[in-house]
This record gives structure tokens, C-alpha cells and sequence, in this order.
């Protein structure tokens, strides 16, 4: 009688006591791309929207051409908040001299000027709630979250307290169709561009 060889079951990695640590990130085979570590768990991306990417790659680009030159933006990129919290937010905007080594996979929280996240459905809770806290603990000066809102974009932006070191909404803190800030530098965007459709060029 033969026997039906066992199904190999997909076989995950067992968490240490006390939960995984930010340096396990670099060390840990076959994490998928853009696994983050909160509060010592591993917490792994689903697929992206058209969305989502498209309003990556805005900001990404837009923040490219406009940051001061002792600032560097770099897209889905892991900093270092502490031993057990080490995510990935979508764009940072980081000091210049911290970007040293092309082998770099990570940032610490105090270089960083700016964070930004485009919501998912899965990342909400994350987004609005759980990372805005760990940001503002790490005095992160300024946080942006992105969200689909109808199919438009809406930014929701905050500026850290420093007095209390939290996050508080600026005077107008919310944006639409046109983004218009003067921190960390100035900033003047058309949200729209985000969700249009791309034209082709009239012929000459």
C-alpha cells in the first residue's frame, strides 16, 4: 500500500516571547515586501489599489521637486520608532545627511520631517488611530493621510503639538481638490491629478 505523501503547509514564523524585535526585520527569511512591525507583530501588506499607487507616486514625485535641498523623499521606506515598532509609512521626508549608505533599509524616527499614508481598507484602523500616536510619541513634526474619498483624494493634515506632543489639525486641515501648506516647506498641489485619467497628447 502506498502512502499519500503529506501536503506541505505553509509554515510561519513562530513570534520569540515578548514579540519580534525592529532588527528582525533585516534578518527573518521570506517576509513578503513592505512587511511592517507594530507593537512586535508582523503586519503584511495586501494588494494595492490603483489608487493607492497613483497617489504614492504623486506625492512621491510632487514632494521630489519641491523639498529644500538638505531634505531627502523617499517612498515605502521602514523607520525605527523603537525596539518593537519599526513601519514603513508610504512617503517620508527625511534631514539630508542621514541617507549615507545605498544599503540602508532603514531610518530613524528623528530624521524624519514628514510622514505620509494613503489609507486601504485594511490599513484604516492603522492609519487613523495606531500609527498617528506612535508618529507623534517619536516627534515626528508633521503627519499626512491620504484617503479615497468617492473616488477623489482627500488629505488630512496634522502638525505635532509641541506642548502636549500630539498631533492637532492646522487651521485648515483638510484638503480637497488643492493642497496649500507652508510646512515643512511650501507645498501647492492639485489633488485631482491623483485620480484623473492620463490623456493622450493632441496630435501637432
Amino acid at each position: 500500500m502506498s502512502v499519500e505523501p503529506e501536503a506541505n503547509e505553509p509554515r510561519w514564523a513562530v513570534p520569540p516571547v515578548g514579540g519580534w524585535t525592529a532588527d528582525d526585520l533585516d534578518t527573518l527569511p521570506n517576509l513578503p515586501p513592505h512587511t511592517e512591525l507594530i507593537d512586535g507583530s508582523l503586519v503584511f501588506v495586501s494588494p494595492q489599489t490603483l489608487f493607492h499607487s497613483r497617489a504614492v507616486d504623486f506625492f512621491n514625485w510632487q514632494l521630489e521637486s519641491l523639498a529644500p535641498s538638505g531634505l531627502e523623499v523617499v517612498r515605502e521606506f521602514t523607520i525605527d520608532i523603537d525596539r518593537y515598532n519599526r513601519p514603513e509609512p508610504d512617503v517620508i521626508v527625511v534631514d539630508g545627511e542621514i541617507v549615507q549608505d545605498p544599503s540602508q533599509t532603514r531610518f530613524p524616527a528623528a530624521s524624519v520631517r514628514l510622514a505620509i499614508e494613503v489609507v486601504s481598507e485594511e490599513s484604516l484602523t492603522r492609519d487613523r488611530e495606531t500609527k498617528p500616536v506612535k508618529y507623534a510619541r517619536a516627534r515626528i513634526p508633521h503627519y499626512w493621510r491620504v484617503e479615497n474619498q468617492d473616488g477623489r483624494a482627500v488629505v488630512y493634515v496634522f502638525e505635532l503639538e509641541p506642548s502636549t506632543g500630539v498631533y492637532a489639525y492646522t487651521s485648515t486641515g483638510i484638503f480637497h481638490d488643492r493642497m496649500k501648506v507652508s510646512v515643512p516647506f511650501p507645498v501647492d498641489l492639485d489633488l485631482t491629478a491623483i485620480t484623473a485619467r492620463r490623456r493622450a497628447a493632441a496630435p501637432e
